[in-house]
């Protein structure tokens, strides 16, 4: 996780188990981010630790200094950030997309279509060119 992040010059810290995750939206276990890092626990969520990370990337880099705990309120951000960590997870080895859609499902990700996999195979044309369109894909 820490080399992938490192390749979109971003660094991970882990934070202590039981200790509160700066930056953290959601609260614990949930991921956090602040400027260019992305703070986590060993029990944060894979899938939380990848979407609060492509917040991070989809954004300009000087958009990303200026980042505490909330990254974005645009949708068409939002929408990137979900499929640029379905993409990334496959680059990671036990994780994989299909393990990081199943996981979103879980967790509670909502889509038109009733599942992250259908949003991501049938529904997400906008997303996937809007990452293509800046180079992110």
């Amino acid at each position: 996780m820490a080399a992938l992040l490192g390749r979109h010059a971003l660094a991970l810290r882990i934070v202590p188990d039981g200790a509160p995750i700066p930056g953290s939206f959601w609260g614990e276990p949930e991921a956090g981010i602040i400027g260019t890092t992305v703070y986590a626990r060993g029990d944060t969520p894979v899938h939380s630790l990848l979407h609060e990370a492509c917040h991070l990337i989809v954004l300009p880099p000087e958009r990303r200094a200026l980042v505490h705990t909330d990254a974005t309120d645009s949708v068409a951000e939002e929408d990137a950030t979900c499929y640029l960590q379905i993409v990334l997870a496959g680059e990671l080895p036990d994780v994989g997309s299909d393990r990081l859609m199943r996981d979103m499902d879980a967790w509670g990700y909502t889509y038109r279509l009733g599942s992250t996999r259908a949003w991501f195979e049938r529904d997400a044309e906008d997303a996937r060119a809007w990452l293509v369109e800046r180079g992110l894909l």
